[in-house]
This record gives C-alpha cells, sequence and structure tokens, in this order.
C-alpha cells in the first residue's frame, strides 16, 4: 500500500490557522500511511504546530531544502521505502520537481484555490496504480 506525503506548510498546516481540515478530513478516507514533509528546524516545528500533528513528520531543518533532490532520497532511504511506494503533493513548484527528479509522482497543490477535489483525484488515481 502506498504512502502518502503530506506538504506541511501552505497545505496540511495553514499559517495562523493550524491543520486544514478539509484536507485532513480527505486524507482521512485513505487508510494508507501518511507522512507530512517539511524543512522546518525546531523552532518553526513549535511556531506552526508541527509537534502536535496526527501523522509522522519528517524534516531535515533546511539541511538540505526540499528543492535539493538529496532531501527526498534521504527521506525515501530514512523510511525505507522507494519512489513506487509514494505519492506526494507539494505547494513549491521547485520542490515539485526536485521530488519528481527523483522518480516520486508529485502533485503541485494551488495553496491559494486550495483545490481539494483536484488533489483527491490525483490521489485516487495514483494509489489505483
Amino acid at each position: 500500500m502506498k504512502t502518502i506525503l503530506v506538504d506541511a506548510i501552505n497545505a496540511f498546516v495553514l499559517k495562523d490557522e493550524g491543520i486544514f481540515n478539509e484536507m485532513y478530513k480527505m486524507l482521512e478516507q485513505y487508510p494508507n500511511r501518511k507522512i507530512i514533509l517539511t524543512g522546518a528546524n525546531d523552532e518553526q516545528m513549535e511556531k506552526f504546530g508541527l509537534n502536535n500533528m496526527p501523522y509522522e513528520i519528517f524534516t531535515l531543518k533546511h539541511n538540505p531544502e526540499k528543492t535539493d533532490p538529496k532531501y527526498f532520497q534521504i527521506m525515501l532511504k530514512h523510511f525505507n521505502l522507494s519512489a513506487d511506494d509514494v505519492v506526494y503533493f507539494e505547494h513549491n513548484e521547485d520542490a515539485v520537481k526536485s521530488a519528481q527528479s527523483v522518480g516520486i509522482h508529485t502533485f503541485h497543490y494551488d495553496k491559494d484555490t486550495k483545490d481539494i477535489e483536484a488533489l483527491k483525484k490525483f490521489i485516487d488515481e495514483s494509489l489505483s496504480k
């Protein structure tokens, strides 16, 4: 069963609001493991409430950033996963390209439109492959 990789800030977690409840409810429809990916350091983990999430959290504390393919290589190795084992959504276009460069099937999530239906369609299609 594929793991759903979840972008933290500007996707699952909204600044000054906390967890984006509509996204959380949608993700809870899937029995799959979910891992929240962030680059947050200790201070940012506290600031955005990332220490209190409903899913596992992975961060490399900006060393390297998600825009560097090494971030995803390290993350996959850490969880003993391959690129074929995961699907990912991310708001930062450079981080999307970075994940795709290591073979991760990735969806660019528009943080402004917050199109949960398009995200759900991506996840549904990705999990059925």
